[in-house]
């Protein structure tokens, strides 16, 4: 499996021809895997919250996951300062970037 097509400037990646905030660059290998892991290990719990018919459980689980994604950068505010709009979700086509996809 490879990894998904990465805007030239970084910031998101595309995934079905829609952007997808990536994670923060400026995150240490050992912080981006650490959060990884909660952000899994927070999936893992929707999905049992689920089976077990439990919604305060999935509830609680989909706010680590929440919190896992903005800690990533994936979410919330976005993690480049330079005042660029988030074209977080949308389609590339649609987006800045729509030349760039349309010539790779």
């Amino acid at each position: 499996m490879s990894d998904p097509p990465r805007t030239p400037d970084g910031r998101y990646i595309v995934v079905d021809g829609v952007l997808w905030r990536a994670t923060r660059p400026d995150l240490s290998d050992e912080d981006r895997e650490r959060l990884v892991h909660d952000l899994m290990e927070a999936r893992r719990a929707v999905g049992a919250g689920k089976r077990a018919g439990d919604d305060t459980a999935v509830a609680k689980a989909r706010r680590a996951v929440d919190a896992a994604k903005v800690a990533l950068g994936e979410r919330g505010p976005v993690w480049w300062d330079d005042g660029a709009a988030d074209h977080n979700r949308r389609k590339v086509e649609n987006t800045p970037y729509a030349d760039w996809w349309a010539r790779r």
